[in-house]
């Protein structure tokens, strides 16, 4: 009997061992999480049996540190959840390995070839919430888009001089004939850039004149009054005017001009918001991956563009998971099904882009492990060794 309670030793130990070193294998793995060996005690009836492993569990309440990597498209998971992914065969896997980039399809992938799973955009690239499947990025140019909206909001100097209009018609290549001017670019259909310049004239108390000039006309193209209140806020326009030229090869540019929000107090001329929409055309320059796991492709002209969003996975019972390789594990009957949401919601944790979480292993904690299980080895081969010595004793007896 003692023989096989010192083998059964021996074959937990060597188990507590591949452990040990499995974890020591992936101390530099992204996204693993270290493993324990337990053990329980074995009795046959009353009498003692030796040693069984009970289990090996994953450390999933710790997560690993999360490193900086100056890539865009790596991620790590600060909380709990794991990334969505589908292999080659279709199988779900989760994981926490946030090594992603595109394949020759622009599809997302990480490093095994799997591809994240998030939510999909339509063919105006608005979010598709509840679709879910593979994310793949559009390689096609953003077209131009042409400017239709500028807000423009300013402080007027209430202590301006007031021109005199008969005296000093306005000219924009006359600086006394107005009081302050601002540039701004807006787009034609076809992406070519235009210049709109406001010119700001003081013709009373409280009353401004705004003469829109565009690419440097010697008349302006529209003329608006501007009317304050005494305590310093606009009374009209209330709404917007409209600036409209036309444009060589293109589409007519009409652009409604919104002055909301300014002000007139004494204090000098000053812009807070020139904010013009439309844009000239662009190629895709890059992917950005935003904390809630938004995906946008970057484009030469500035612009970014939705390209889906990034969903998480967490489970009731994680430690009934299935590992296997490519640092993943799918689902069983053990785990429960994945309750799946965007990064941040429920229970689940946001995204770190650019960043990835190392492995939650502690080698010097398992060098000791290390030691200890090697001394547990000698110790039961050593009670091999004594029991064969009283046999081979019980024997010369006899």
């Amino acid at each position: 009997m003692s023989f096989n309670i010192a083998l059964s030793g021996l074959d937990a130990t060597n188990k507590e061992l591949n452990t040990i070193s499995h974890n020591i294998a992936n101390a530099s793995t992204y996204g693993f999480k270290g493993a324990r060996t337990e053990f329980a005690a074995v009795y046959n009836g009353m009498q003692p049996g030796g040693v069984e492993v009970a289990a090996i569990s994953q450390n999933f309440d710790k997560n690993g540190s999360v490193s900086g990597t100056g890539r865009s498209m790596d991620l790590a998971i600060n909380g709990s959840g794991f990334f969505v992914t589908k292999d080659t065969m279709g199988q779900t896997l989760y994981t926490r390995a946030g090594v992603f980039g595109t394949d020759k399809d622009n599809y997302v992938v990480g490093n095994t070839g799997a591809k994240l799973q998030g939510y999909s955009v339509d063919g105006n690239n608005n979010l598709l919430t509840g679709s879910t499947g593979d994310i793949k990025i559009s390689t096609s140019s953003l077209n131009a888009k042409a400017t239709d909206k500028l807000e423009f909001v300013a402080n007027f100097d209430a202590s301006a001089d007031v021109v005199d209009q008969t005296a000093n018609p306005f000219s924009p290549n006359d600086p006394s004939s107005f009081n302050s001017s601002y540039t701004s670019k807006v787009y034609d259909s076809l992406g070519n850039s235009h210049t709109v310049t406001q010119y700001f004239t003081k013709t009373a108390d409280n009353t401004w004149e705004v003469n829109v000039q565009v690419d440097g006309s010697a008349t302006p193209v529209t003329t608006q009054a501007m009317t304050f209140d005494a305590d310093g806020t606009l009374s009209s326009p209330t709404g917007t005017f409209n600036v409209s030229f036309p444009a060589a090869g293109a589409n007519p540019v009409s652009v409604d001009l919104s002055l909301a929000g300014s002000t007139q107090f004494g204090a000098a001329f000053g812009v807070s918001t020139n904010n013009p929409n439309g844009y000239t055309s662009g190629e895709l320059a890059g992917v950005r991956v935003e904390g809630n796991g938004m995906v946008y492709a970057t484009y030469t002209n500035g612009q970014s563009q939705l390209q889906g969003q990034v969903i998480l996975a967490n489970f009731a019972n994680p430690q009934g998971l299935s590992k296997v390789s490519g640092t993943a594990w799918t689902q069983s009957y053990s785990s429960g099904a994945p309750v799946m949401g965007v990064p941040g919601s429920g229970t689940l944790g946001d995204l770190t882009p650019g960043a990835l979480e190392g492995s939650n292993v502690d080698l010097t904690s398992e060098l000791v492990s290390l030691m200890t299980a090697q001394r547990n080895y000698q110790a039961n081969a050593k009670t091999i060794s004594t029991n064969d010595k009283l046999t081979q004793a019980l024997f010369n007896a006899v």
